[in-house]
């Protein structure tokens, strides 16, 4: 069994950094290689810095995912609503 490695953070300089040297005709599996990044992790940056010019998760999620957790956040106010009102209503 392969033993995972910890969790790492990286700054938005740090990403942007690795998205500059890739522009820059730098190759990926060099990058990964030299950096120990994950491709999955490099291939986000890249295409985040792509699409919204940001590595926050807040700005690349897509409306959909913005409506999802609106929705989830209102679902959770009513079912705390509704729980209090059967309170109410035992009392």
């Amino acid at each position: 069994m392969s033993e995972r490695r910890p969790r790492r953070t990286f700054t938005k300089e740090f990403k942007q950094q690795m998205v500059d040297l890739y522009r820059s005709g730098k190759p990926r599996s060099e990058i990964i290689r030299e950096y120990d990044l994950t491709g999955s992790s490099f291939d986000r940056w890249v295409r985040q810095a792509d699409t919204s010019g940001s590595f926050s998760e807040k700005d690349n999620r897509s409306p959909k995912e913005e409506e999802l957790i609106k929705l989830r956040k209102e679902n959770m106010k009513l079912k705390m609503e509704n729980d209090i009102l059967k309170q109410a209503a035992l009392i």
